[in-house]
């Protein structure tokens, strides 16, 4: 999307239009907010987001904010952006360059302004380029006045003078509180340029606003800035063109926007439904896993306990305590928690109860980049516990898809008896896309069956800590491997359970060599027979293709649309997605042989990549990145071009 020439002007003109802005229908756009962290980008961001998603756009938002909780105004590490891909036809990311940026100071301007393409529109708030905001941005000279910024359409527009004008009788009196709905001001303007609706907002506004007789002025406000940025781009000639990006042909049904986490959160209570159980869900608050707590706690009515524990050691210990009573118990944090609640994850494996734990990585090692995504938990989530203990892992490749990874686990862990990691991320967590509400009767079975008459005939027993024989055998298996689930305190099934070996079959302490190298290779044999119940990987590209790629995770949107571009082009390319990363599908091994070359995308140094080359003993080869941001599709592009030169 390009303006034609003269979309922006040196300064608004106070003066009315005097002829019709030019309506240009463009395929999609992509557009990013970005003020200081006290600016509500995030808020315009999301509201613009909602707003197009009702109009029937197909959407993929980036939300972008530092780890500080207010780092100094206007400086270069204050800044926080929001990024919208809205398009007439079917999107799979964020978006690689910037068809308009909007920028609330000049810190904005210097961290995003590389994102922006040649010729884009760029929106400034020319009030806030005074001497001391260029000195706390590291500006020597104005970037309004120097010439550096040629290349693009300018729209300079004095944001925060007419925000206080449009607000001065709603009854904020202090030009601080005033400041705030700048950012209205400003969201209303791209709605006037992009074609969108007001009513979505101004909905919000009043549902927020409107409950509370102290708020009303907070309401008037935000309410004059909104109308006042339309109007102001529908009377003056600062911006004489405006945008239509029609409706995406989408399969009918009823659609809302949803991210990662909030999708995370109704998969795991649709599958504590479907399978009859209390949802227990035991965190400790850790970006960016902690919306996940505070979306579970808000459904109680639903059947959900939620417990917000003192550490993340003790949050594990609940989740495996809610299991050992026959709960759904899930746990979720980032990686730096996965580290602390290794040694519990272990006695869940030892143990073998049913356990879920989210990890929404994020950049590290340590603290590392709280806000920012990465895919460097992979190993973590396969080797990061003492002795030989697997567990089954899982990943989604999209926000919606968040919902079918959540409830898949849950399946997993209830049928196998282990714990299952998600690997979600902190790009899928916080991005959203428009999601289609499933047909609940349509979801796979969750059936539960606890024990309740013994499962042996005597000829195996063990003995009960009170010195009497009983006829239950814990670790008794079927043909998964998978033992039984056993309600503490049904008559007749006393057991323990612990985190020492045990003798397989009766669960009683044992010592033996040849009893532990029976159970160790019994556990992993069991998280390999979930293969057994999982998809097929599927391969999409041509027959004759002479480059696979294949990713997991975050990646999906990237790898995929790079793909389908160079397959249009003509180049001899396919494309496969793990959601499935241990055990991995049974074909994974047939279909990794079949192609010359193998590129695996991540956002790491190299992980999948070195599992597929030590397990399946193919030449694959990284393309890595780790730059706390994911994959613009062009850098993918640029990598097939190379392997296939």
């Amino acid at each position: 999307m390009t303006p034609p020439a003269g979309a922006g002007v040196a300064e608004p003109k106070s003066a009315a239009r005097t002829t019709p802005a030019t309506s240009v229908e463009v395929d999609s756009v992509t557009i990013r907010f970005a003020g200081d962290s006290g600016d509500g980008m995030q808020l315009a961001g999301t509201q613009f987001t909602n707003t197009s998603a009702l109009f029937g756009n197909d959407i993929a938002t980036f939300p972008d904010f530092p780890a500080e909780i207010r780092a100094p105004a206007g400086t270069l590490a204050g800044v926080s952006g929001f990024q919208v891909h809205f398009s007439s036809r079917e999107v799979h990311t964020p978006g690689d360059v910037l068809d308009a940026l909007v920028v609330m100071n000049p810190a904005a301007l210097k961290t995003n302004l590389k994102d922006l393409k040649d010729g884009g529109v760029l929106i400034v708030n020319s009030d806030a380029f005074e001497d001391n905001d260029l000195k706390k941005a590291k500006y020597t000279v104005n970037p309004l006045e120097d010439g550096s910024l040629k290349g693009y359409k300018v729209v300079r527009v004095p944001v925060t003078k007419l925000t206080r004008e449009s607000v001065k009788e709603s009854g904020l009196t202090s030009p601080r509180d005033q400041d705030r709905c700048k950012n209205f001001f400003a969201l209303g303007l791209v709605y006037w340029m992009f074609e969108r609706p007001l009513d979505t907002t101004l909905k919000w506004i009043k549902d927020k606003f409107g409950k509370k007789p102290e708020h009303l002025p907070v309401l008037e406000a935000n309410t004059r800035a909104l109308k006042a940025g339309y109007n102001y781009g529908d009377t003056v000639e600062v911006m004489p063109v405006h945008y239509k990006v029609a409706k995406a042909p989408i399969e009918p049904g009823t659609y809302r926007k949803i991210t990662g986490n909030e999708a995370l959160a109704l998969g795991l209570v649709a599958a504590a439904h479907a399978a009859g159980k209390t949802l227990v869900y035991s965190g400790y608050p850790i970006t960016p896993a902690s919306s996940v707590l505070e979306q579970l706690a808000d459904m109680k009515r639903h059947g959900v306990k939620t417990l917000q524990a003192e550490d993340e050691i003790a949050a594990c210990g609940v989740a495996i305590g809610a299991s050992f009573g026959g709960a759904i118990g899930v746990t979720g944090t980032s990686g730096p928690g996965i580290c602390l609640k290794s040694e519990a994850i272990g006695l869940a494996i030892m143990t073998e109860l049913p356990l879920v734990i989210l990890d929404i990585q994020r950049g590290g090692p340590s603290t590392g980049l709280p806000t920012k995504t990465e895919q460097a938990d992979l190993l973590q989530a396969m080797f990061g516990r003492n002795g030989e203990s697997p567990a089954a892992i899982l990943a989604p490749q999209s926000p919606a898809d968040c919902f079918d990874i959540a409830y898949e686990a849950v399946r997993i862990a209830t049928r196998f008896m282990c714990p299952v990691f998600v690997l979600s991320d902190g790009y899928l967590a916080n991005g959203s896309e428009p999601w289609k509400l499933p047909d609940v009767s349509k979801l796979a079975k969750i059936e539960i069956t606890h024990p309740t008459e013994p499962n042996s005939d005597g000829t195996q027993f063990h003995e009960n800590g009170d010195g009497t024989k009983g006829k239950y055998l814990p670790y008794k298996r079927d043909e998964y491997l998978s033992r039984p689930w056993a309600i503490p305190g049904t008559p007749g099934l006393e057991h323990r359970l612990g985190g020492i070996e045990k003798q397989d079959t009766t669960g009683n302490i044992n010592y033996e060599p040849a009893n532990h190298e029976h159970m160790i290779h019994t556990r992993w044999k069991k998280i390999e027979n979930i293969a057994h119940v999982i998809p097929e990987l599927a391969v999409h590209g041509p027959a004759d293709a002479e480059l696979l790629l294949i990713g997991w995770g975050g990646t999906y949107g990237s790898i995929r649309a790079a793909c389908e571009r160079a397959q249009k082009q003509g180049k001899k390319v396919a494309w496969a997605h793990l959601r499935h990363l241990n055990p991995m599908p049974k074909n994974t091994e047939a279909v990794l042989k079949r192609y010359k070359q193998v590129l695996v995308p991540e956002l790491n140094s190299g992980q999948l990549c070195w599992l597929l080359r030590a397990r399946y003993l193919v030449p694959a080869e990284g393309l890595n990145k780790v730059q706390g941001r994911p994959f613009l599709v062009s850098e993918i592009e640029a990598a097939i071009a190379e392997k296939l030169k």
